[in-house]
């Protein structure tokens, strides 16, 4: 009676929440309330896919849906996002019948990496990928190895690994396991004898804590890391490999044989479409079948929206607050951009969830990549316009090329009545719809 009870609660709520925005984990809090071991009850489908880390979940989980769907398969994923366990007792509930089976071939599910212990405590997944494990909102997270000690629970033995084997911190989780796999990408033409961005998290070993060495980097910590006190290695064969990489050309080749063109030419695109191929290959996906969705893919989950604004053509990277690798690697894909362009960063509100307003992770970022000649203009906007504008007075960008607009708005009327280079901006999710309610959204 209770599952019974529980169901119905989720799947009415979920109804009704969807009229006022609560639908995605108000639902599976109150049927957990009802029943706490309710998603032990449930008859899941033989495919129960997870995705954590710091970044490139939402996008891999994206990914690995179309790919799915594109084989026939009936995929039931939590599209709206909410990852931890209420979120997740509501997609399962509310794709179920009233006597707990749910009708799916395969669950995909989006985990936060700090609570997918809770999230997997009543179900296991049959496949996990960790896409990586960066430092990630300081008031939430601290360090990543306390996160890495807190998804350590959530990997049972009998799930099958999926991990980025050029981040040493996730590639962790395989040691001393025989059912792992890994992707990763090859020496190319981006890769570097040295680390970029304002610290070097690589610099020692995730196991033994000695001093780590690295024969190439792609960015920041990520490429072929070596530790000589204990053997920790990224291995020279991966399971899935990006052997070769144009951004230039917006070409990516998987393991020798299969190209794909790249809708958007970014080193975060390639490991999110390495990840979702690596689990769509381990699901009996063809390489082939993968191809075909992939190339020029564009994702639907608003992470880079394309807008006119007057003149301006933009594009919107959503880059998230707290986490300075996203931010990095957004500022070299500016970076790589050749036509004159503005930049607008917009810091908002810091945290959607913890309002401390600490603003330390900005200190973290390579704001200096913006030092180039085709960048004409930054202009800074957001009620901490100001705390930018002292982390970029310690950059070499030139001052006279930076301008201040704490409002939203006012920015981009200012921007709208000048000029037709092209834009890009940068921000959170949380201040994502603050610029979209000024721009017209380009058809793609």
């Amino acid at each position: 009676m209770k599952k019974f009870l529980a169901i119905l609660v989720c799947k009415l709520g979920h109804f009704i929440g969807g009229f006022v925005g609560k639908g995605s984990s108000m639902p599976g809090k109150f049927a957990l309330k009802i029943c706490p071991y309710i998603l032990r009850q449930v008859t899941l489908p033989p495919y129960i896919i997870a995705v954590t880390g710091s970044n490139g979940k939402t996008s891999t989980v994206e990914m690995i849906a179309a790919i799915l769907r594109s084989e026939g398969k009936n995929v039931v994923y939590n599209e709206e996002g909410s990852n931890q366990i209420e979120g997740v007792t509501t997609t399962v509930l509310t794709h179920s019948t009233f006597g707990g089976v749910m009708k799916a071939d395969v669950l995909l599910i989006e985990s936060d990496e700090r609570y997918a212990a809770h999230s997997f405590k009543f179900f296991h997944p049959t496949h996990f990928v960790v896409t990586n494990l960066y430092r990630d909102q300081l008031t939430r997270n601290g360090h990543p190895e306390w996160v890495f000690d807190a998804l350590q629970p959530a990997m049972f033995p009998e799930t099958r690994l999926i991990l980025n084997a050029d981040d040493p911190l996730s590639s962790c989780f395989g040691v001393g396991r025989d059912n792992v796999v890994r992707f990763g990408l090859d020496r190319c033409s981006l890769s570097t004898e040295e680390p970029s961005g304002a610290y070097h998290d690589g610099a020692y070993c995730p196991v033994c804590k000695s001093p780590m060495e690295y024969r190439y980097y792609h960015f920041n910590h990520i490429g072929a890391y070596h530790c000589e006190n204990c053997g920790f290695v990224r291995p020279d064969s991966v399971d899935y490999t990006a052997t070769d990489l144009d951004l230039e050309e917006g070409l990516l080749t998987i393991d020798g044989a299969l190209t794909i063109h790249l809708a958007f030419r970014s080193i975060y695109n390639v490991y999110n479409i390495l990840a979702a191929y690596a689990v769509c290959r381990e699901c009996g996906v063809s390489a082939e079948r993968i191809g075909k969705v992939v190339n020029n893919y564009i994702l639907k989950n608003g992470r880079m929206v394309r807008f006119l604004l007057g003149a301006h053509h933009g594009m919107l990277l959503t880059s998230k607050h707290e986490n300075s690798i996203a931010y990095d690697t957004n500022l070299r894909f500016v970076r790589s951009t050749e036509d004159p362009c503005t930049v607008v960063i917009i810091v908002d509100a810091v945290s959607r969830k913890y309002y401390t307003s600490e603003t330390s992770w900005l200190w973290d970022i390579d704001f200096g990549q913006l030092n180039c000649e085709h960048v004409e203009k930054v202009l800074l906007c957001g009620q901490y316009a100001s705390d930018l504008a002292v982390r970029f007075s310690f950059t070499d960008v030139p001052q006279e090329k930076i301008e201040l607009h704490p409002d939203i708005t006012e920015a981009c009327a200012s921007l709208k009545e000048r000029g037709a280079e092209d834009v890009y901006v940068l921000t959170c999710f949380s201040d994502r719809d603050k610029l979209l309610s000024q721009v017209e959204k380009e058809a793609v």
